[in-house]
Formats: structure tokens, sequence, C-alpha cells
């Protein structure tokens, strides 16, 4: 398949109090295709993969699948702890018309290099997906070194990683493995710019959610290797990283996303919404970057 380069957004997943919210859902499929987002990944960890069913997982990815209806890539997240549970979860997502599988690294049983090695190519052996890596080390407790991605990135459906450490030595690392058919990502929104403009190829970001055309702007700078101007435009949108940063991902998203117009900010326990404390600084952000008009937003008292 075509490399996966340039603006992905890692798509939060808008809930009701009685289950998915696909009307929301919708808006913000196609806010982002509006805006230019080149990929899409469906029940990420930003979508909050861990607290959907089975049938929740299938009935949100079958409905990207038809919304987007071939513009752009539309990737699954499919990683779990377990080899055996992420080849399947890779074959479902394959029956329901995923172009790619994003898939993290084992998460909390904390895999040698030698038994990761072996696990990414059972899922692109046998999953039926192109897999992107994830690698995510501050949520999964496992670290994907270069050298091991070096060996993946010869498998011919293993097409890319994407790197969430947000370090430039790693960064740097990994832009050497670079081939036709591989591509390196970033994960980290604060630090994409410089990663593009050190070789990287795009960012799967959280903060395209709220600021789609943003964050392809940003991406198209860098990948053109105008720096001052991925700098300038990086540097404008501190604030909302900061933001989506300053309680774990996507609570400050949900807020934010509901304050544009997409979604109530409901999460699913252990979660909870974004804690009143940054909701001046969140209504802020948004009013500063012409967001706070973004999708004819709605406003209560949860907000």
């Amino acid at each position: 398949m075509k490399k996966i380069i340039g603006s992905i957004c890692a798509l939060a997943t808008p809930f009701r109090a009685d289950g998915l919210d696909l009307e929301a859902f919708a808006t913000l499929i196609d806010y982002q295709l509006s805006a230019g987002t080149q990929a899409l990944v469906v029940a990420g960890s930003t979508g909050e993969a861990h607290a959907l069913d089975q049938t929740e997982f299938d009935r949100l990815l079958a409905f990207a699948v038809d919304r987007v209806a071939g513009r752009v890539p539309v990737l699954a997240g499919t990683g779990t702890a377990n080899t055996r549970k992420t080849i399947r979860a890779t074959r479902r997502a394959l029956s329901l018309g995923a172009d790619a599988a994003l898939v993290v690294t084992p998460y909390y049983v904390r895999p040698t290099q030698a038994g990761l090695l072996q696990h990414f190519n059972a899922v692109a052996d046998e999953g039926g997906l192109p897999v992107v890596l994830y690698n995510v080390p501050s949520r999964t407790g496992c670290d994907l070194l270069p050298e091991t991605v070096a060996e993946l990135a010869t498998h011919a459906r293993i097409t890319g990683i994407k790197e969430a450490r947000g370090d430039g030595e790693r960064v740097s690392a990994l832009v050497k493995l670079k081939n036709p058919q591989f591509s390196i990502l970033s994960g980290d929104d604060p630090t994409c710019a410089p990663a593009i403009l050190a070789g990287a190829e795009g960012v799967v970001s959280v903060a395209a959610n709220v600021a789609p055309a943003l964050l392809r702007e940003l991406c198209d700078a860098a990948l053109d290797g105008d720096s001052a101007r991925a700098h300038a435009l990086s540097a404008n949108m501190t604030p909302l990283f900061d933001l989506l940063g300053a309680e774990p991902n996507p609570i400050p998203l949900k807020w934010c996303l509901h304050r544009i117009g997409i979604g109530e900010p409901n999460l699913r326990l252990p979660l909870l919404p974004l804690s009143p404390g940054y909701h001046e600084q969140g209504r802020r952000v948004l009013h500063d970057l012409q967001l706070s008009v973004a999708v004819q937003p709605r406003h209560s008292s949860a907000a």
C-alpha cells in the first residue's frame, strides 16, 4: 500500500451515556477530511480502545471505513498485551475494511527485544494487514529499540513506526531506517515539527482532533523543509499541546471537542472529566487559536 505519511489524526471516540455517539463521530471524521487530514486512526489509545467492547470496536471501525469511503487510509488500533489476541484483532480489522493496523508494543508484560521482534513479525505474518509499529514507553512500560526496529523494517508488511518518545536522539536513529515502504512518524505533538524537519514523515496527532487544519499546515511546512514556518506554527500551538497534556489523554481532548461542538465530554471509568481548574485555560486556548467556533460549539453545565 501507499506509505502513510503527513498529518494523521488519532481519533477520539465520542460516547453517549448509553454507548457510542456515532453522530458526533461522523462530525469528527468530516471535520478531519474537510481540513486535509491525511489518515485516520480508529480505536487507538486516544480513542479509548481499552474501554471498547468487541461490538463497539466493530461498529466504530465499520462506521469510519464507510464514512471515509476510501478518501484517506483508515488505521485500526489492534495492539494488545498478547500476540494471539493481537493477530485476531488485526484479522477482524481486515474483515471490517481497515487499510492498516496500528500495533502498540505489548503493555504491562514488558517483553524483551527478542520477544518484541517475534511478536511483531507474527502479527505481520498472520494478521493480514500492513502494520504500523507503535512505541509509547510512558504508557506501556516497554521500549521498542532502534536496533529491533531495524530488523522489523525489512518485513514487507511492516510499513512504519509511530514513535512517541519525543526524543530527538531516538528520531535521528530511526530516520536512518526509512525505506520506500517504511515510514517514520512522530507520535508526540509538541516535538513533531523538529522530528519531521529531522527526517520523520508525519505525525499521528492528538491535537489534530481539535485543530486539523493547523496540524496539516505544520506538517506541510516541516515536510517542505521550511524550518522557520514549522517552528512558528508549533510555537503558536504550544498552548494547545500543553492543555492536552494537562491531564491524561484523552481527558482534556474530550473537553475541547465538546467546546467546539463535537460530542459530550464523556469518558469511561477510570477516566474522569477534565478538572474544573483547567476550564478557563482551555477556553482561552481555544479562543486564541480561533477554534472556539470551529464546529458550531455547544455549551452545557458539563463545560
